[in-house]
């Protein structure tokens, strides 16, 4: 009972000015960049959300980090990629939870221990404070792993359409 009511009161008390202290204006652009970069060597989606705190209805019905990433994962479209390879990387501060969520063709390839080894790298830096250099970290793992599974067809450059927005989304 008590753990619930001061994870209430953390999440109440941080607003989205959380957010931009996390991840400034130029940050947010080379997260960008780095994402649009990305998917010229492959044909997955890199999709980066970054929460302040979960929304009210979320907190009241207390829905983990998970269960929040499962519901932007879906709110955000990733899941609605053509060849079902599309990958939301959410960040929940109030929580200071990581969670990465991959649609179907990609996360069947990955194994589970390298996922679990993407998440624990990010929690170092993220703890100190260094979200963009976790958050870069992360988008260069999935960018080797999506090349691996899903290079880019040569003979489609430049006419390939990017299927998901590249901007950070904040919440």
């Amino acid at each position: 009972m008590i753990d619930t009511m001061l994870r209430m009161l953390r999440h109440l008390a941080t607003g989205r000015r959380a957010v931009h202290r996390a991840l400034d204006a130029a940050a947010l652009q080379r997260l960008q960049q780095a994402i649009t970069a990305s998917e010229q060597g492959h044909d997955g989606q890199i999709r980066l959300c970054v929460e302040a705190a979960l929304p009210w209805r979320y907190l009241r019905g207390r829905a983990s980090p998970r269960e929040r990433a499962l519901a932007v994962f879906a709110k955000l479209r990733v899941w609605d990629t053509e060849r079902n390879n599309g990958v939301l990387i959410h960040l929940l501060l109030a929580d200071r939870a990581i969670e990465v969520v991959a649609d179907r063709a990609l996360h069947r390839r990955i194994a589970p221990a390298d996922w679990q080894a993407l998440v624990e790298a990010m929690q170092g830096p993220l703890h100190e404070g260094r979200h963009e250099q976790a958050l870069l970290a992360a988008v260069a793992t999935l960018d080797g792993w999506l090349r691996q599974h899903f290079p880019a067809d040569p003979n489609s450059a430049g006419t390939r359409d990017n299927e998901l927005p590249d901007p950070v989304e904040l919440g």
